[in-house]
């Protein structure tokens, strides 16, 4: 669902709408959902990689807050970024890297590997794995405490993402 779509015309009103008329306890909830199905509306199977960048940032959040000796706060931060930079090389840049392996490769008179990752680029991974990264070092500076609130968290790394 794009923001200039008719989907999206139909979707916001309705969301406006029932965000001011249901209580304040169950607004987080309701945006959440409402985040998540704007999200899957694109393609469902992609809301799981939101998810796990959300639970892996949230999760080191919470570890490198807890955590005193700074070797085990940084191999926690290395750990979030290691995994959401993982996940984003995959789908945005492994086509690319895996083409200029395969051009070296020939050039040098080595045969080519020849199987193509063709992954579809899901909507905003890089915007929402930069949002939840930077959470996460900002926890680790000190800038921010850990949010213990995990639907809290997972709203602010998945409110209506798109292009």
């Amino acid at each position: 669902m794009l923001f200039n779509s008719i989907d999206f015309i139909i979707f916001f009103p309705i969301v406006v709408f029932i965000y001011i008329i249901i209580p304040k306890k169950l607004r987080c909830v309701w945006l959440l959902a409402a985040s998540y199905y704007f999200y899957m509306s694109w393609n469902p199977k992609y809301a799981l990689l939101i998810l796990t960048s959300t639970l892996i940032t949230y999760g080191c959040g919470i570890l490198t807050e807890r955590f005193t000796p700074p070797l085990l706060k940084k191999s926690v931060v290395a750990l979030s970024l290691c995994s959401n930079l993982g996940i984003l090389f995959l789908f945005k840049y492994a086509g690319f890297f895996l083409s200029n392996v395969n051009h070296i490769l020939s050039a040098l008179g080595i045969s080519v590997i020849t199987r193509k990752i063709d992954l579809l680029l899901p909507v905003g991974i890089s915007f929402y794995t930069f949002q939840a990264l930077s959470y996460t070092i900002d926890v680790y500076r000190g800038d921010l405490p850990a949010e213990k609130n995990i639907l809290k968290y997972a709203l602010f790394v998945s409110f209506f993402r798109s292009l």
